[in-house]
């Protein structure tokens, strides 16, 4: 596995309006890395992810992106660099249907996946293509949100939650979609209170506390981890 650093995170502040949300978070995700940030609700996870994307009100610090500063470049910009986001919300079009939905997003780097590989990994959303977007089911959306980033070329994905309050048979199949996604290359930051869909997914974790991050450890490390992880996440 190649260890060049994709992002490196340093010192980043984050503020919605008056309310100062991340107070200096520190962490690194090397290429073909899967990452997984941790914490209770409220820590400051889904607030990194938006802030390394330049969607949060104000940000301090550095966000480096294969070396490049990008604390000062505005969404699109930090987008381009290769990076895409899976919001909590999944942000589906509602009016349009599932391939209308798939053939939306613009192109940020050569190697996205084709339409036909989309299908052949999400078969769901082949059986779906014509259906409304509103008329597909937690999980078709969440692939459908998913396979969307996979189509513009990003090789960084930032995943927030993707498994919740799905069944677990989606939440597996979603399990095995991280697994192929990292056996090809892509480097994945994810968000996720499910532990149990976690803990066998990531290289590293990452605890968050008050907006920042207060303990690391590797997949190797976990089973030592676990008391000290009740504590932090009640797991």
């Amino acid at each position: 596995m190649s260890q060049s650093r994709f992002l490196e995170v340093t010192n980043l502040q984050g503020w919605y309006g008056e309310s100062h949300v991340l107070h200096g978070v520190n962490f690194h995700v090397d290429e073909g890395e899967v990452v997984t940030l941790l914490g209770r609700n409220g820590a400051g996870r889904t607030s990194t992810l938006r802030a390394i994307m330049g969607l949060i009100g104000r940000r301090s610090g550095s966000v480096k992106v294969h070396g490049q500063q990008t604390i000062d470049l505005p969404t699109h910009r930090i987008a381009r660099l290769g990076i895409g986001y899976c919001p909590e919300e999944r942000g589906i079009f509602s009016s349009l249907s599932a391939e209308e939905n798939l053939r939306l997003p613009p192109t940020l780097a050569p190697g996205g996946m084709s339409i036909d590989e989309i299908y052949a990994l999400f078969p769901n959303l082949l059986e779906r293509a014509g259906s409304q977007g509103t008329r597909l089911s937690g999980g078709e959306q969440q692939m459908l949100a998913v396979a969307r980033i996979l189509r513009t070329g990003a090789r960084l994905l930032l995943l927030d939650e993707i498994s919740e309050g799905l069944a677990p048979v989606i939440v597996q199949k979603l399990a095995e979609m991280v697994t192929m996604l990292r056996q090809r290359g892509y480097t994945i930051v994810m968000v996720e209170q499910n532990f149990r869909f976690a803990a066998p997914l990531a290289d590293r974790f990452l605890v968050m506390e008050h907006g920042e991050v207060v303990q690391e450890f590797r997949q190797s490390e976990l089973a030592g981890q676990m008391a000290s992880l009740h504590e932090y996440l009640g797991v």
